[in-house]
């Protein structure tokens, strides 16, 4: 699978994911409370997730993005393991594997990133 269309498959996932915490949907409010995650958290997550769905959208940023989204998703992972919610983990974990082999894949290009940054300064 070609890295460009894995990268506009994890934005669409992401993109839905935090659109539905920003906008309050119902099952997203009763997930944070029943993980005893405050409001505020949920926006903030939900923002994280639309911001990195737009950063995987542009290709000088799309491999660190991604790997910044496989953090996240680690949360995600251990908040699912701690409640006992296998599905959702296995869901969780798939995620945050493909967005970590996106970010293996343009290990070079976070390199480039990187290393202009440091001159920038």
């Amino acid at each position: 699978m070609s890295s460009r269309i894995l990268s506009y498959m994890l934005a669409l996932i992401f993109f839905a994911s935090g659109a539905a915490k920003l906008l309050s949907l119902p099952f997203e409010v009763e997930a944070f409370a029943r993980w005893g995650y405050s409001i505020e958290f949920m926006y903030f997550t939900g923002a994280i997730e639309l911001l990195g769905a737009v950063g995987l959208l542009l290709p000088r940023l799309s491999s660190f993005t991604s790997v910044c989204l496989g953090g996240l998703m680690l949360g995600a992972m251990a908040t699912h393991l701690a409640h006992n919610e296998w599905l959702m983990f296995s869901v969780a974990s798939a995620i945050a594997l493909a967005a970590f082999w996106r970010g293996w894949s343009g290990r070079e290009q976070i390199r480039q990133l990187i290393s202009t940054l440091g001159r920038k300064q």
